[in-house]
């Protein structure tokens, strides 16, 4: 890996423009990817991709954040912040993965979850909340990679998961630096400072145990090198996909289940 840089730093890596998205990194990871729409209760939303694909041979389920690679795609897939039809069409496939014993892979790249009036209006809430909760008794595997931006609720609602792994440069926090500092401090100039408090790398993540691997990115980030990241990433999930299937699945809801209660701490 490259010498450690700030949280800043990392910042400035993952919204640098040309960062692969999900749309890159699928037929290279994957083979005869079939994206599937909607969430059968009101629309198709552009800001979470699903589907299913192969594995090495193995049929898997993706769900995806989306994130633009210019300024008609982030408003074609609204910044890639998911509206509740986004997240009811996560779950709907997540359930159809379960139903057929296929794997769930999910890639995390949001800011966060959208917050506008329609939104709440649609059930914002409820919907992550039902994703966080089904998914933690999803009784088939769930591996997640947060890709770039793993912002709030958000990234939560794909968040839950056997192993959840980050690229080495991206971040996993409650809000954005800017919108920390103006909580705490009134001030979101101040935006550089609070990210190097608010332990928010790949490295914090697997030290507070919220994640458990770090996929190594190319030398200056992964837009230098899309097929050595595509590599590293299928590299990984060719390795785990097969270990927690192997896994009795009353085990790995229980392990899972630990996994999310020692997160934190607390006293009583």
């Amino acid at each position: 890996m490259e010498e450690k840089k700030t949280a800043w730093e990392r910042l400035q890596i993952i919204h640098a423009k040309g960062r692969p998205t999900i749309r890159d990194y699928i037929p290279l990871v994957f083979t005869d990817f079939y994206e599937m729409h909607g969430d059968r209760l009101c629309g198709d939303d552009k800001a979470i991709i699903g589907g299913i694909a192969r594995l090495d041979n193995r049929p898997v389920t993706i769900i995806a954040e989306v994130k633009g690679r210019d300024l008609n795609e982030n408003k074609a897939c609204n910044f890639a912040m998911p509206h509740p039809e986004g997240y009811r069409k996560a779950l709907r496939l997540a359930k159809q993965a379960e139903k057929f014993h296929r794997p769930v892979i999910c890639f995390i790249d949001t800011p966060g979850a959208f917050c506008g009036v329609a939104a709440e209006e649609r059930g914002q809430g409820e919907a992550i909340a039902k994703n966080i909760a089904e998914f933690m008794t999803l009784r088939t595997p769930v591996v997640s990679i947060v890709l770039g931006e793993g912002g709030s609720g958000g990234a939560l609602a794909l968040g839950v998961c056997d192993e959840l792994a980050m690229l080495e440069n991206a971040e996993y926090s409650i809000l954005s630096p800017q919108g920390f500092a103006s909580i705490l401090w009134k001030d979101a100039s101040r935006a550089e400072e609070a990210s190097g408090v608010m332990r928010i790398t790949a490295e914090d993540m697997v030290q507070l145990g919220v994640a458990e691997t770090i996929i190594e990115e190319p030398l200056g980030g992964a837009h230098n090198d899309l097929d050595k990241i595509s590599e590293n990433i299928k590299e990984y999930l060719s390795h785990k996909i097969p270990e927690k299937c192997k896994i009795d699945i009353d085990v790995l809801l229980k392990e899972r289940y630990t996994k999310f209660r020692k997160i934190g701490a607390f006293i009583e």
